[in-house]
């Protein structure tokens, strides 16, 4: 079977530029390569088709014999007695993994995920977690608050730089600063995290003592936080720049501190919303008035008691519930009625309580009828 072109399976014109070849073997090999296209039985070979292309017009002098004679100058013989130039070379000679590894940079990304190319030399430090419990009222008024936090800080005697002095690293011998090695493993060209700078692309001659070449120490922080009026459970706030402190100088990570607001002994919260439950003498649900009750601010408010209140009944102080996080109009108060039955009563009391009752019966008469008919209904079971 005839060979194709090779310019046409680059998909390339003739005398195309060595960065026009190279960028139409990138669109090839990225296309064609096997891990992605598993289920195409032909792709293999056309990588290799293309590897072979490449591997003849990347290289001027074998691409000069080509643009000659053919794919005649890769074969044993040109015939009439013809020789090939130079003694004789062909595409085969190498393996193809030489000219994916021309473009392996270029494709690693897509190939892989997205990876970066080069060490870690500055690598960011990691973010940093505290949960933060704040009472109701400090919730409800905001606050300045003092919280310790242990973290990694930048190391001062090295600058951050983990070597003694504050030297600055020298490039790693192995991986020339990438932070990795490629080996040649059949066709392919693996690429790993090389073993002398554990992907840093940088090595240290003469370690920092204080933090043994890491670049930051462990220390307890002491940091101030603005709580803001309003928070709730689950509220977070970031603290840029307060994190882990990155390795051998590199940025640190943030602080993200975690709300939660502790229970209260007498207010309950929904939202932006505050519940209490109030005790009231039964004889002030029966006739009204007012009573006073306490407010998460620390005050007093009054709340007017309608005659005939049951157990259960609310009422509503406005915009004393809790502040908006971000801004609008404050919650409410809601207070629940729990009316009290009297204990420990005086003979006096009772006998009070005897005369209402019987006054409460004589003056209902939907009561009277009640009773009347229960009395009749137990007068003839008896019967």
């Amino acid at each position: 079977m005839a060979k194709r072109d090779y310019y046409e399976i680059l998909g390339v014109a003739k005398g195309a530029s060595a960065d026009e070849i190279k960028k139409g073997y990138r669109q090839k090999a990225k296309e064609l390569h096997p891990d992605r296209n598993a289920d195409n039985p032909d792709a293999e070979a056309k990588f290799k088709e293309a590897n072979e292309a490449y591997e003849v017009l990347k290289d001027a002098d074998k691409k000069a014999a080509y643009d000659r004679y053919g794919h005649a100058a890769f074969e044993g013989g040109m015939g009439n007695g013809a020789r090939r130039p130079g003694g004789g070379f062909g595409p085969g000679q190498g393996d193809f993994s030489s000219a994916f590894s021309d473009v392996f940079d270029d494709l690693f990304g897509d190939f892989m995920g997205g990876q970066q190319r080069g060490g870690r030399r500055a690598a960011r430090g990691s973010d940093l977690r505290y949960n933060l419990k704040v009472s109701l009222e400090e919730a409800f008024a905001g606050m300045q608050k003092t919280i310790n936090v242990p973290t990694s800080i930048s190391c001062g005697p090295c600058k951050g730089s983990g070597a003694e002095g504050g030297a600055e690293p020298t490039t790693c011998p192995t991986c020339s600063g990438m932070g990795k090695v490629r080996a040649q493993q059949g066709f392919f060209t693996v690429e790993r995290t090389c073993p002398t700078c554990s992907g840093l692309g940088q090595i240290i001659k003469n370690p920092c003592n204080t933090c043994k070449g890491a670049g930051r120490v462990e220390k307890e922080r002491a940091l101030s936080v603005n709580i803001p009026a309003g928070v709730e459970t689950g509220t977070r706030i970031r603290l840029a720049g307060e994190g882990e402190a990155g390795m051998r100088g590199g940025p640190s990570g943030d602080l993200y501190i975690f709300i939660e607001v502790k229970q209260h002994e007498l207010f309950q919260r929904e939202g932006a919303n505050l519940f209490c439950r109030v005790p009231v003498s039964m004889a002030k649900a029966a006739l009204g008035g007012s009573i006073e009750v306490p407010t998460i601010d620390g005050g007093r408010g009054r709340v007017q008691i309608p005659a005939g209140s049951q157990s259960g009944r609310q009422m509503r102080l406005r915009a004393k519930g809790m502040p908006a996080l971000r801004g609008g109009a404050a919650g409410d108060m809601f207070i629940e009625l729990a009316v009290e039955t009297p204990v420990n009563l005086t003979a006096r009391q009772k006998e009070l309580l005897a005369e209402f009752d019987d006054l409460s019966e004589n003056n209902n008469p939907e009561t009277s009828s009640f009773f009347s008919s229960v009395k009749s209904f137990w007068d003839s079971m008896k019967g």
